[in-house]
């Protein structure tokens, strides 16, 4: 019989999603059947896997040191490369700018280095983190962009931030801000309002005036900041996150961002492509307002941060003669 003391590191989350941190290579299956044997038990009794963990609490595992081992595999550090930019850090979160043409995580190229794998070898060089020690915790993503959008991405570095980040995302505490180069002129702010469809084999998304089967509300606002009379420099803030909800969004109106292979124009893809050797869409999460903060997060209340721009964009936009805000030089 093994017994785990959970600490505050641990605490404030389900049992059964501790379980399966715990035994990482475990099947849920194997989990659950456990609990119903009441092989697995929470402070002698037994338990159901919804119980909320605090520190102190004691679990009790009656399966052989064998079985657990089997079921659980160090996280791999990958040594990287750091490409990304600190703009804030405390003992909490970690606030970077995520540059383009990275994915955040999850690449089916173990070859090629994601977001996350250098976020977890920077975190380890610093001794903030290490695998053989938080077993059932390990940092985490709170906010995600496609690999050719840069700009603000937030790290969770312990439990209660990342929950608590999460669900100040999901509650729209957290404000976010794009700025977008798209087609045509864009005279007065707007709010786009409609309902989101993605094709999971083709990866595309399109927007429909009313709700359909398996759609979901979306919302996002925009404000010109400047144009040139081809091209309009946008400030967009998504009131809903969905996937690729800004460029499907704008496209639907007929302002496609610029150099969006997906849901751009041709013509004017291959123009910013010719010129400035654009192959991506111009689309940049500068910057975020936290307006509220949960428990523990409180300091964070009221401040704002801002990434830079990449060197692509300030070419594109000193080219175009579309003038940036003083901020954004």
């Amino acid at each position: 019989m093994k017994e785990i003391i959970i600490g505050e590191k641990e605490a404030n989350q389900r049992l059964d999603k501790f379980l399966m941190k715990y035994m990482n290579q475990s099947p849920k299956a194997f989990v659950y059947k456990m609990l119903r044997k009441k092989r697995i038990k929470y402070n002698g009794k037994k338990a159901y896997g919804n119980e909320k963990l605090i520190s102190g609490d004691i679990i009790q595992l009656y399966l052989s040191d064998e079985t657990i081992n089997r079921f659980q595999k160090e996280k791999e550090i990958k040594e990287t490369r750091q490409s990304f930019l600190v703009i804030y850090e405390d003992e909490n979160i970690l606030i970077c700018n995520k540059p383009l043409g990275i994915l955040v995580h999850g690449s089916r190229d173990k070859e090629k280095d994601t977001l996350m794998d250098e976020i977890l070898f920077y975190l380890a060089q610093k001794g903030e983190y290490s695998p053989s020690t938080s077993i059932a915790f390990t940092p985490a993503i709170c906010n995600r962009l496609d690999r050719n959008t840069s700009g603000i991405v937030i790290v969770g570095k312990n439990l209660m931030a990342l929950q608590g980040m999460n669900q100040m995302l999901k509650d729209n505490k957290i404000k976010k801000y794009y700025l977008a180069v798209v087609k045509g002129i864009v005279k007065n702010s707007g709010v786009l309002k409609g309902y989101h469809k993605k094709n999971k084999k083709t990866n595309e998304v399109k927007i429909f005036k009313d709700a359909i089967e398996d759609s979901k509300y979306v919302e996002t606002h925009y404000k010109p900041l400047c144009n040139n009379g081809k091209y309009t420099l946008l400030e967009i803030e998504i009131i809903t996150g969905r996937s690729h909800q800004i460029r499907a969004h704008l496209s639907s109106i007929h302002h496609p961002v610029i150099g969006d292979l997906k849901y751009g124009n041709e013509e004017v893809n291959k123009y910013f492509r010719e010129k400035y050797h654009l192959k991506h869409q111009f689309l940049h999460g500068y910057k975020i307002t936290i307006e509220d903060a949960g428990k523990g997060l409180e300091y964070l209340k009221n401040l704002s941060f801002r990434a830079d721009f990449p060197r692509i964009y300030k070419e594109i936009c000193k080219g175009e003669n579309l003038n940036l805000p003083d901020y954004l030089h």
